[in-house]
Formats: C-alpha cells, structure tokens, sequence
C-alpha cells in the first residue's frame, strides 16, 4: 500500500504536551478537467510565463516576487519569506478550546487529517483525539504552511484528529455591502410561517451523506461518452419558476403536501446533441456539434 506524503509536518502542542504530526489531505475533488483546444483544431492551449515587455518566455526559478509600492517594487526572495518565520512554520500551537457550536460555518475552509509522526506517539495522539470527542471542542491555532498563515480548528472526527483551515474574521465579507437589495425581515403572516415550519418538518430527513452524489459530472461524463459514440443526449429540464408573494400560500400548501406523499424519484441526462466529426491533419479527432431540439437519435 502507498501510504501518502504530509503536506505539511511539524508539532502540534497544547499547554506542555507536544506531539509531532503531519498534514494529510482529506478530501479529493471528482471534478471532470477540460484542455483548452483552439476551435477546429486539436491545438493545445497552454499558459506561460512571459516577460510583459519583451514577450520572452521565463524560467520559474528567474522569478522572484514583487510589492507594488506605487512607485517602485519591493522584491522579496522566497526563503526571506522562509527565513521570518522559521520556527512557526514547524509548529502548530493550540491557543484555547471553544465549543464547536460556536465555529460559524462560514468560517471553515479546507480539510486535512493529522497523523502522528512515528508509532511511539500513539498514546498522546489518541489522548487528545479521545479528550476532544469527549469534550466536545475544538481546539484553535495558527501555523505556518507554505509561505501562509493559517487559523484552524483541531477536532475529532471519525475516530481521528482533523484539522479544518478557517477563514479569518476579515476575510469575511459583509452581507449587507456585496448585496444591494437585501430586503430585511419581511413581515410574513402567521399562517404562512406556520405552513413554512410544516414544510420543514415534512422534509426533515436524517444526515446521510452517502445518499448524494455529483450528479452533473455524471452527466459531464455521459455527454462525453455520447459525444465518443456520436450520439445525442436529452438536454436538462429548465429551471423552476420563482414564486411570487401572492401565489406563496397556495405554493407553501402544495409543496407540504407533495412532501408528504410517496416520493418519486427520477433523473435526466443533460446536454447538447452530437455528432462525430474528424478534422484534417489533426493529431487527434474532433467531435462537436451544433445544438439539437434534445430530441435523441
């Protein structure tokens, strides 16, 4: 078995018990990657490093980083950036305990597993997974990891210590500025509030993640093996009709309604019609197509 390298490795210290761990990546993305192609072609685009006022093409290693001071840039070398914090950049000290109730969702980021680095640090590492679970907290720090700093949470997850990035406070954008038109608390009546409350309780479900899956890169999928076979795939149903403030009662009844009867369940594949075509003095084929009615065939 390949066991996977840390992203980041280091100590992880709370009061004065320390224990050395690594950052593992928790998460994978299933998104469907696209090259960029020139139309009619099968001519890779790609991006590159160039020099804005020759146009030449340059190396990574010739470039070094720049502040613009308005005036004048500031460079700064990579290990400078190194060098300011050498000894935060190895460890990654808890700073206090908070109940997870009060880490706003919108705060979270990213997610990484901790492991311990080296088998005679097992007790302390499941001390402190044990200690967390039971406590029911999560532990707040700031590291340094590639050239960032980061705030994160440290809790308990699945038998294991997790560590989740968090955004900080600033970065945080205020609702009422990147929004316009936000419209308050509308005054709704109390049948209206009751009705929506019966909605929520008849579309209360346990928290089962298994059940949902990426259902647009199946689709992604399907229109490229359609596309493969010279195919053509139905296009997706369109979106739903916004509901009016006059029509939400009767709209509000309906749906408390339909969630309350047996539900069916059934799904479309989305996407244009195709058709196979092949490009002269092309090193690989070409299929596309003008858009179809998505009537198949």
């Amino acid at each position: 078995m390949i066991v996977a390298r840390p992203v980041w490795a280091g100590s992880l210290s709370f009061g004065l018990v320390s224990l050395p761990v690594g950052l593992y990546t928790a998460t994978d993305s299933h998104t469907i990657h696209f090259h960029q192609l020139q139309r009619g072609t099968s001519d890779r685009i790609r991006n590159r490093r160039v020099n804005e006022r020759t146009g030449d093409e340059v190396e990574l290693d010739d470039i070094v980083k720049g502040y613009d001071t308005g005036d004048e840039y500031v460079l700064v070398e990579p290990k400078e950036l190194d060098e300011i914090a050498p000894g935060r950049s190895r460890s990654l000290e808890i700073a206090g305990f908070v109940d997870l109730s009060e880490v706003d969702l919108i705060f979270l980021d990213k997610i990484y597993y901790l492991g311990p680095r080296g088998a005679e640090y097992g007790k302390v590492y499941s001390l402190l997974e044990q200690a967390l679970e039971k406590s029911g907290k999560a532990g707040i720090a700031t590291f340094v990891m590639r050239q960032h700093e980061y705030l994160v949470a440290v809790k308990a997850e699945n038998g294991l210590p997790t560590c989740h990035t968090l955004h900080w406070a600033d970065e945080i954008r205020d609702p009422k500025k990147e929004i316009g038109d936000l419209p308050g608390k509308a005054k709704a009546s109390d049948k209206e509030l009751k009705m929506a409350e019966q909605l929520i309780e008849a579309l209360s479900m346990e928290w089962n993640p298994e059940e949902f899956h990426d259902t647009f890169q199946e689709r992604v999928v399907a229109l490229i093996e359609a596309k493969r076979a010279g195919k053509t795939v139905e296009k997706a149903e369109p979106a739903a009709k916004a509901t009016g403030a006059v029509d939400l009662m009767e709209a509000l009844r309906a749906s408390v309604e339909r969630a309350r009867s047996p539900k069916v369940t059934g799904g479309k594949a989305a996407g244009p019609g195709v058709i196979a075509e092949k490009k002269p003095g092309a090193k690989k084929r070409i299929r596309s197509t003008p858009p179809t009615d998505g009537n198949g065939g």
